[in-house]
């Protein structure tokens, strides 16, 4: 009995002293499999202790060294446009009445800011369970959204500015639809021949997104039936205005109803679908060491950028939608705007990590990242400002041109054929681009 208690003693200190001449990285890689699979519990956040994410409080040097460096190349690169910042801000203060820079300015400045909260939320998102991070993510990154569309509603005194809004809203769904997914697609394909889609996040985003697309198309339909009745004098322009307006808020008042659905689908009752999705895609990341044990911001340092970031794209947000009238005299279309310039800036970095993901084989979490943001501007974002309009006395709805609603449409079905083999390669993403620049041309000339 104490021989065998000796060789067990015997045992334990040869397991340690083995374990005392292994090679620093490879206790860090052991530390690192254990707190994977068995995270720290923090209250209600889990939080991956590997790397420098242990860390608690607020560092200065770390924090700007961290926030700097970003996630992936394209951000670090965007994070040169900061000293775009504070000079956009002091011009937007000082020099109103120079309107093209305090709008190009600002239009560059919102770049490197979003840049910073959509990393700020990334970081954020590390310390909850997958799911759920993934779409606090994505709701952090559609605030610059909210903010600019926001400021349009309240600032927004003619029929110009309400154009610009209805075309920024369809916009922001084409570009991560057409322009952000068709770079994944093309960018992913490029490191090999194609890309598998799970069907948990094809099937239920482009099905939502019909469903949403046909939603905001019906308003529209109705205002253009009903026109040639004002023609024949049934009713008066009046009264088919008033009527597009409540079909329109009984119309956003559905859609929330609907995002509300798509929340309780994700979080709740098919979570655990999701969730064993993006961690397949965690597995699959071809710089997933290097991500692993790269230096991460503290709970409160994440915050601190995220209401850091908020501020400054609120202040970038403003002046540049007090410069958009200005520009619109100048020659720029309305609809181009709203469609093309508003949604490109907006969306910025969010489509640079979307890019980025899909370049490292993490396919699934760059279409997360597209039709997510695609999904909550059609049923919040887009029913938010038809209420807030409808509160504020404004003659906001969602009585989009034709035009601009057969792209939307014509789009999602297009995306929708591509989803639907499960696969993607570079040739799709290519032609989704292209179609891009052909709605991007087209506006451009549309009066």
């Amino acid at each position: 009995m104490s021989l065998l208690r000796q060789r067990r003693a015997d045992d334990e200190i040869n397991q340690t002293a083995t374990h005392e001449t292994l090679p620093q990285h490879q206790k860090d890689a052991e530390i690192a499999n254990d707190e994977k699979k068995h995270p720290r519990v923090l209250g209600l956040f889990r939080v991956q202790s590997t790397g420098e994410s242990g860390r608690t409080g607020f560092d200065p040097l770390h924090f700007f060294h961290i926030c700097f460096r970003s996630t992936c190349t394209l951000s670090m690169i965007v994070n040169v446009l900061w000293p775009f910042v504070p000079a956009a801000i002091a011009m937007g203060f000082a020099r109103k009445d120079l309107n093209i820079w305090v709008f190009a300015l600002n239009y560059i400045a919102i770049i490197p800011t979003a840049n910073l909260l959509g990393f700020a939320g990334g970081e954020l998102a590390r310390k909850l369970p997958r799911v759920f991070g993934v779409l606090l993510e994505t709701s952090l990154t559609s605030a610059v959204e909210i903010i600019l569309f926001m400021v349009l509603v309240k600032t927004g005194t003619g029929e110009e500015l309400i154009n610009v809004i209805q075309a920024a809203i369809l916009g922001s769904i084409l570009a991560n639809l057409l322009l952000c997914l068709g770079l994944c697609f093309f960018f992913g394909g490029m490191r090999r021949d194609e890309q598998i889609l799970h069907e948990a996040v094809s099937e239920v985003g482009s099905g939502l997104l019909l469903v949403a697309g046909f939603g905001l198309l019906i308003p529209s339909a109705f205002h253009a039936t009903l026109t040639s009745a004002v023609t024949d004098g049934t009713i008066t322009s009046e009264e088919l205005q008033d009527t597009t307006n409540r079909v329109s808020r009984a119309t956003a008042i559905i859609l929330l109803c609907a995002y509300f659905m798509f929340l309780w689908y994700n979080l709740r009752t098919h979570n655990s679908i999701f969730d064993e999705v993006l961690e397949n895609e965690e597995n699959k990341d071809e710089d997933g060491e290097t991500e692993h044990f790269r230096p991460k911001l503290t709970l409160f340092e994440s915050i601190l950028a995220i209401v850091v970031s908020l501020t400054l794209v609120s202040l970038s947000a403003y002046f540049l939608v007090e410069q958009i009238p200005s520009i619109v005299e100048r020659g720029v279309p309305d609809n181009f705007m709203g469609l093309i310039l508003v949604p490109l800036v907006e969306k910025a970095a969010e489509h640079l990590t979307a890019i980025d993901e899909a370049w490292d084989n993490q396919i699934n979490f760059a279409l997360f990242h597209c039709l997510g943001p695609s999904i909550q501007t059609a049923l919040l974002n887009a029913p938010l400002v038809v209420l807030v309009g409808w509160g504020l006395g404004k003659e906001m709805n969602l009585n989009f041109e034709i035009f601009m609603v057969v792209l939307l449409v014509l789009s999602i079905l297009v995306v929708g054929n591509f989803l639907r083999d499960g696969k993607s390669n570079y040739m799709e993403g290519g032609l989704c681009v292209l179609v891009y620049v052909i709605i991007a041309v087209t506006t451009w000339y549309y009066p």
